[in-house]
């Protein structure tokens, strides 16, 4: 293994320890706190509408000039206008530095353009602000498996499952994982 390999791995190594162990900061509230409690005990024909409620609850800022950030970043981003979406992101970002979803827009954003460091740096201050943000978790797992990282990639997929059990893809994904690195323990 080269160097700059084993400086990335330890880079990720870090990181998924840090993410792991980091206490929440924020999105922590009772409503949350039930929602998530009720997604673990869902079944097949509930769960979307606790899932979208969960997201609703995520996107609200408290700003009104903060969910028309928001807004327009995703809208850009639908529109397949990844810099004017990167654009809105960051400012929402530097103006509202403890919103977590904020954030997670710009990682995805990043993602979509190729971006794999900064949406990393992105998740990373989502989770650390949310860590039951199921949805930067699965983006990180998704990087990690395509930089090549597959152990690391199926330990935070088996953190998404325990958040959330439904999530769509993911026990496919973990079982493809657990294929390719050859079912061995992690």
């Amino acid at each position: 293994m080269n160097i700059v390999a084993r400086i990335l791995k330890l880079i990720v190594t870090a990181f998924v320890l840090a993410v792991m162990y980091s206490m929440p900061l924020a999105a922590q509230t009772a409503e949350l706190d039930q929602l998530f409690e009720d997604l673990a005990a869902a079944d097949e024909q509930n769960w979307q509408s606790i899932e979208q409620n969960i997201w609703s609850e995520w996107s609200k800022s408290g700003s009104p000039s903060m969910d028309l950030l928001l807004d327009r970043g995703r809208r850009a981003m639908q529109e397949g206008d990844l810099p004017t979406a990167i654009d809105h992101f960051t400012a929402l970002t530097d103006h509202a530095p403890n919103f977590a979803e904020g954030w997670n827009a710009r990682a995805t954003a990043y993602f979509q353009a190729g971006l794999f460091g900064p949406s990393i740096e992105d998740i990373r201050r989502v989770l650390v602000l949310n860590p039951r943000h199921f949805g930067a978790l699965s983006g990180l797992a998704v990087i990690l498996t395509d930089i090549g990282y597959p152990k690391d990639a199926l330990e935070i997929y088996q953190e998404v499952l325990a958040i959330h059990p439904h999530r769509p893809n993911l026990k496919e994904a973990i079982e493809r994982l657990k294929t390719e690195i050859g079912g061995s323990d992690i």
